[in-house]
């Protein structure tokens, strides 16, 4: 049997049973984009008769070609105009859970916890006598590092779990949805403020030095790695909670909140700066919880992968 009728075969069973599923997956297929379930075979008679695909193009118009005819994926937003992002896509976007407890701080109390605890207290004393009240350019610093652990950790696990032919509980997920997360903030403040070349030269350093310090600590111990990160989103939390209060009192000017912004955390139209911090704040306190709640597993003396991931919020 041909592939062309192979597909005709399974045709009515791609486009009637997979939106039918229970619970969240069948509603997450039945929305995906139609062009994943297409065939690829090019001969058939509705691709002969199929005009050209418009040339990809980049931000600034040029043309980019390509011999694969791969086309970009054509998405508009509910109320039919374009979506514009590249860097995420409209089903990554959510309602973050800004009822989340900003407050919560994890007592250290073993060696692990203490080494940890004050490892970001020292670490967070050069970055306050350089930075003070500058607050953009304290987050877009704190979000070039706040993205490492996410990544580091679900690249060490997705390779743990290839090389023991392992799940992982989703946790290699989690994180990268963290690290990715974590991007998204850097990607927002990138539209309010442009880092100025010192500001580069400080990122480009500090994200050197702490990956590969953070890469080797995960190695040795995993639940220091997580632990340490949790007490910075700790520290994150906090930044962002000095950041609301001198845009309340007047002294950070509160301007419209950019659209990548909006789109991503679906805010409304109106929505300010206020409103993204805000939001940024709770998504930190959220990173806190699943790294110190990713420690407590490992002193526990379990594996990470014997307790199911948090996946979904990032």
């Amino acid at each position: 049997m041909s592939s062309r009728s192979i597909y005709r075969t399974l045709r009515p069973m791609l486009s009637s049973g997979l939106g039918t599923g229970p619970g969240v997956r069948g509603h997450i297929i039945s929305h995906l984009p139609t062009v994943r379930f297409l065939s690829s075979d090019t001969s058939s008679p509705a691709n002969e008769n199929k005009q050209a695909e418009e040339p990809v193009r980049t931000a600034d118009g040029k043309v980019i070609s390509t011999y694969w005819g791969i086309p970009p994926a054509k998405i508009t937003k509910p109320d039919g105009s374009a979506w514009k992002w590249n860097c995420f896509q409209p089903w990554d976007s959510y309602k973050p859970d800004v009822s989340i407890d900003v407050t919560k701080h994890h007592e250290p109390i073993n060696f692990t916890d203490k080494f940890a605890y004050w490892t970001v207290q020292t670490l967070k004393i050069p970055v306050q006598l350089f930075f003070q009240r500058k607050h953009m350019c304290h987050a877009m610093l704190l979000e070039t590092v706040a993205a490492v652990p996410g990544m580091v950790g679900g690249m060490l696990l997705h390779l743990k779990s290839l090389r023991r032919f392992e799940h992982s509980g989703g946790w290699i997920k989690a994180l990268l949805e963290e690290a990715e997360n974590e991007r998204m903030h850097l990607m927002t403040f990138i539209e309010l403020s442009q880092p100025k070349w010192y500001e580069r030269a400080i990122v480009f350093t500090v994200q050197g030095v702490f990956f590969n310090a953070y890469f080797l600590s995960y190695v040795i111990s995993p639940k220091l790695a997580h632990r340490i990160t949790g007490y910075l989103e700790e520290e994150a939390v906090n930044s962002y909670t000095e950041f609301l209060k001198d845009i309340d009192v007047g002294k950070f000017e509160n301007s419209p909140a950019p659209a990548i912004a909006i789109d991503y955390w679906r805010l409304p139209k109106d929505a300010t700066l206020r409103d993204v911090v805000f939001v940024i704040r709770a998504d930190e306190a959220h990173h806190r919880d699943i790294n110190h709640y990713a420690s407590d597993i490992q002193f526990q003396g379990h594996e990470l992968k014997e307790a199911p991931a948090p996946i979904g919020y990032h």
